[in-house]
């Protein structure tokens, strides 16, 4: 990572490049949005060199808003990567400590607990969810928040029939989760066979 935050730092300098010179945390957000877009692209192919450039891609994006944050004294890359391992062990005490976690569902539930003893669920449902995230994939984790079962076929039918489209939609995520399906991915695949 040291030579990686080098090579950002010279592109940075005075004698670097004039696009990554002018570049902010804001102006970056849809490079970030991007390579993380790519990234999974990449996953669903399973193509390991082409997951492992995408990675590359996305770690660049950390790399370059750490750098950015250095140059303005707001925050390191040593701060950021600490911040992760803390969490992480925090939020792993069933490996880091003594807590008692043998099912990926006592995981996830001690994981909440943590979360609220974190403060992290203290902002509304709609707060938790990044907005960013693309439609799809944001409606589902509202709706896992919420505790928003698919009320069935009948009300899908019915909207659909009524043409309320966003009500559609919301129910069909509703039954995707039901389905245990992520339709974000679902969606994804389906828009490359199209276009393949």
């Amino acid at each position: 990572m040291e030579r990686l935050l080098e090579i950002m730092r010279r592109l940075r300098g005075p004698d670097g490049c004039p696009w990554d010179k002018e570049q902010t945390h804001q102006s970056l957000r849809p490079y970030l949005l991007e390579e993380a877009a790519e990234a999974v692209d990449a996953i669903s192919k399973g193509h390991p060199n082409e997951i492992a450039e995408e990675l590359g891609d996305v770690l660049l994006q950390v790399a370059f808003h750490s750098v950015i944050a250095e140059q303005e004294g707001s925050f390191t890359y040593s701060q950021v990567e600490q911040h992760i391992v803390d969490k992480l062990i925090r939020r792993h005490p069933h490996v880091f400590g003594n807590v008692q976690a043998d099912t990926p569902e006592a995981v996830t539930a001690n994981w909440k607990a943590i979360k609220a003893q974190e403060g992290k669920t203290a902002q509304s449902i709609c707060d938790q969810v990044p907005k960013s995230l693309g439609a799809l994939a944001r409606a589902a984790e509202i709706q896992k928040k919420m505790g928003y079962t698919f009320p069935g076929k009948d009300q899908l039918i019915g909207a659909i029939e009524e043409g309320r489209l966003a009500e559609a939609l919301w129910l069909m995520v509703a039954w995707c989760r039901e389905e245990k399906i992520n339709p974000e991915i679902l969606l994804r695949e389906r828009c490359e066979e199209s276009c393949s």
